[in-house]
């Protein structure tokens, strides 16, 4: 998780107007480093003191076995899945613990965006894909203007195979 203080005042936009929201969501995003045996399987281990030399192995290879937001595959899916009317507007806080990411929207973008989470920065504008480093946090306010399913991405593709 992080901590993302927002401005007593309010968000406001590079010329100071304030910006407005109808909703906030938090997407944590994790890298797992779960050991495997010969046989591809996920390794168990008695105690966490067990693992740690297996765990470091993996770790230092920077190859994680899992990257998930908010702690699991499919957390943000299905009936957990965050919705958001048409007309609404959305601010996508986005808390990065391990490697750079970057966050896409696909079929929208983010309207105003503070990449490095320093919401005293004017915000970068219509940004399509932006960047959150490792160990940062960062968001992004975008309004809704058509119906349909919007899926929120690491659009670092070459980890998407």
């Amino acid at each position: 998780g992080a901590i993302m203080v927002l401005p007593r005042g309010g968000l406001i936009d590079a010329a100071g107007k304030p910006l407005h929201y109808d909703r906030v969501y938090y997407l944590g995003e994790q890298d797992f480093y779960v050991p495997r045996d010969a046989k591809g399987k996920f390794k168990t281990y008695n105690s966490h003191a067990d693992a740690f030399a297996d765990t470091m192995e993996m770790m230092r290879k920077l190859i994680p076995s899992h990257v998930v937001f908010n702690g699991a595959a499919g957390a943000v899916t299905g009936k957990r899945a965050m919705p958001a009317k048409v007309g609404e507007t959305v601010l996508i806080l986005h808390s990065q613990a391990d490697r750079d990411s970057r966050p896409h929207l696909v079929g929208g973008h983010g309207d105003y965006v503070w990449e490095h989470g320093k919401f005293s920065n004017p915000p970068e504008t219509d940004i399509e894909t932006w960047f959150i480093r490792g160990g940062s946090a960062g968001a992004a306010l975008y309004k809704f203007l058509q119906p349909g399913i919007y899926a929120y991405v690491n659009h670092n593709l070459i980890e998407a195979f």
